[in-house]
């Protein structure tokens, strides 16, 4: 099996273009959408987790500070290449445990309808009724940390 190894990167940095372009490449592409200048300056305060096999990008998301000691965790993309083998449940697990070691209490997200029962498994509570975010029905969730 693969040893893979969680970590964060810096905004701008060589690793945080390689999370732009699987995120592209994984959330936007597929559904006639690029990231905005705008959009990618929005994320200068994020915290950017990754997850790598070897020097390889297998996986990412981002954490945006939210009011009341939450985090929002979004753009969660795993490289097809890598999916099934529970990496997503990997660098979810370790974004709780950042998110923990900076003070959050809370973690929430927009999950697309298709990853609801994968963050169930995860302790994730659906709350409030289905709507529309780039075009797909996505449920608010959250866990407490």
């Amino acid at each position: 099996m693969t040893a893979f190894t969680c970590r964060t990167v810096a905004y701008g940095s060589p690793a945080y273009h390689q999370t732009v372009d699987l995120r592209d490449r994984i959330l936007r592409q597929p559904l006639g959408l690029a990231f905005t200048p705008e959009q990618l300056a929005a994320e200068k305060d994020d915290l950017h987790l990754t997850i790598w096999s070897a020097h390889t990008l297998a996986g990412c998301l981002v954490l945006t500070p939210q009011p009341a000691q939450t985090v929002k965790m979004r753009q969660v993309a795993i490289d097809p290449t890598y999916q099934g083998q529970g990496i997503g449940t990997m660098l979810v697990q370790y974004s709780e445990d950042v998110a923990r070691k900076q003070g959050y209490t809370t973690m929430c997200c927009h999950a697309r309808e298709s990853a609801v029962s994968f963050y169930k498994k995860l302790g994730y509570t659906v709350k409030g009724d289905v709507f529309t975010e780039v075009t797909l029905p996505h449920y608010y969730m959250e866990k407490p940390l």
